[in-house]
């Protein structure tokens, strides 16, 4: 039986790439997210196994019409992959920005986005289901700017409890923390070639990482394989959380 596979954030970048990597095992995804055109162009080149609903998930009354949706269309979760986010210290309009709207601004988009999905879908989440977590690099070495390695450190304490509650019903909860990531949105076009050298430089197996790295452990950690991996952090950086 195919699972439902609820995927934040699954128009593009790493998003996609799980998105893909479980459509491809016979799963049926749903991609959440703000931009409709970008959530069609992700359906259609995924095929029929793909579905979207546009939702802004900092939102608590969109969560829950997100939650009322899915139970409705399918009865269940199976596995939810928590990877909406972004830095907005690095967005148009940050120039200008307050410190308290920087804060506020990265809590809303990397903290709520993840919390009210996952409490949503908390009594749909399947016995034996799997919840990820998206943090970053940035959460356990910092990231330049404060506010968004903050936020993405504050999902970690809340996949311990969650992994808690959730272990009497086989259903594990993981992080997983990217570095550098090529071919995303939050790296995006302007990032220099200087900057580019410099992130690879970090790593020690010398190449930058692609969305598919992350979304093959995605896949492995939902997998039968990873039932006993939980409450954990796993980050996927070419081992530039080391630095050199």
């Amino acid at each position: 039986m195919s699972r439902i596979v609820v995927i934040s954030g699954g128009g593009t970048g790493i998003g996609l790439a799980v998105a893909e990597a479980f459509v491809r095992d016979g799963d049926q995804a749903v991609l959440i997210g703000r931009r409709k055109d970008v959530l069609d162009a992700a359906v259609e080149r995924l095929g029929p196994a793909a579905t979207a609903v546009v939702a802004d998930l900092a939102d608590e009354r969109e969560a829950a019409r997100v939650r009322d949706l899915l139970a409705e269309r399918y009865g269940r979760v199976d596995v939810l992959v928590n990877n909406a986010g972004g830095n907005v210290a690095l967005g148009e309009g940050a120039v200008g920005l307050t410190t308290a709207e920087l804060w506020t601004g990265n809590f809303r988009a990397n903290v709520l986005t993840a919390v009210l999905l996952t409490e949503a879908l908390r009594e749909l989440l399947a016995d034996n289901g799997r919840v990820l977590l998206l943090s970053s690099i940035a959460a356990v070495r910092g990231g330049g700017s404060g506010s968004y390695g903050a936020a993405k450190a504050a999902l970690h304490p809340y996949a311990y409890d969650l992994a808690a509650a959730l272990g009497s019903r086989g259903i594990t909860v993981n992080v997983i923390a990217p570095g550098y990531i090529a071919d995303t949105e939050f790296f995006g076009e302007g990032l220099s070639e200087e900057r580019r050298r410099f992130l690879v430089g970090q790593t020690l197996n010398g190449r930058v990482g692609v969305p598919e790295d992350v979304a093959s452990l995605a896949h492995w950690l939902a997998s039968p394989g990873g039932a006993h991996v939980t409450g954990q952090i796993l980050q996927v950086n070419g081992g530039a959380e080391r630095g050199r």
